[in-house]
């Protein structure tokens, strides 16, 4: 478990092997008046799935990134995958993702 939270922790600070460059770039997608930019993160064999979600707002573009702990083996997975899952951050999340303002966070 230990190791788990630390290869979590070094995506974010940017070291270790788990922070590796993200896979290939990936087309985004269109959902909820956002655009979705699937980035899954190459670990080893594997693809962490990450992305974040961008939208307009009175001329700014918010963003709003996320990982997560699904790893997948092959890239077309994680993508897809990550659509799905920024759709239900969307969706669950509503207006309410960007009220805050803020310019960038996690999501």
């Amino acid at each position: 478990m230990a190791s788990f939270l630390s290869n979590i922790f070094s995506m974010f600070s940017g070291g270790g092997k788990a922070a590796e460059a993200p896979a290939a770039s990936v087309k985004p997608v269109e959902h909820g008046g956002c655009v979705i930019h699937p980035a899954p993160i190459r670990e080893g064999s594997q693809f962490r799935l990450a992305g974040r979600i961008e939208k307009d707002v009175e001329g700014e573009t918010l963003v709003r990134s996320f990982v997560r702990a699904d790893v997948f083996t092959s890239m077309d997975d994680a993508v897809e995958y990550t659509v799905r899952k920024a759709q239900q951050i969307i969706d669950q999340n509503g207006p309410s993702l960007f009220s805050d303002g803020e310019k960038s966070r996690s999501a």
